[in-house]
């Protein structure tokens, strides 16, 4: 089980990721969206899991490539809005969240006439 510190990390970043994918970096695509669904940092703080979600696009894991490709700006502009809330800024390791995509097809299944 997390310690509550760990959660308050985990949710900040989740949230200031999310802004920044909403805001500083805009994809040049405007039907794109990415959003961040959970973040799991590790108990020293040195890493972090963060699971994406995509929309408006067919290749999602080449999306998911492309911005691991930019972790490093990523991670600075991360730095810049949590540098006062924490010590060590972790590094940020990029997957893909398919869970929806899951629930969908669980759906579908469930309810083939609609």
């Amino acid at each position: 089980m997390e310690s509550k510190r760990l959660e308050k990390i985990n949710k900040l970043i989740q949230k200031e990721l999310g802004d920044i994918f909403q805001k500083d970096l805009r994809p040049a695509v405007p039907s794109l969206m990415i959003t961040v669904t959970r973040v799991n940092v590790t108990s020293d703080l040195s890493y972090a899991k963060v699971y994406l979600s995509i929309f408006g696009v067919d290749d999602k894991q080449k999306v998911v490539d492309e911005v691991s490709q930019n972790t490093r700006a990523i991670r600075g502009l991360l730095g810049n809005r949590i540098r006062h809330q924490v010590r060590i800024i972790p590094e940020l390791r990029f997957y893909q969240d398919d869970s929806l995509d899951y629930i969908e097809n669980i759906d579908n299944l469930l309810h083939p006439d609609k």
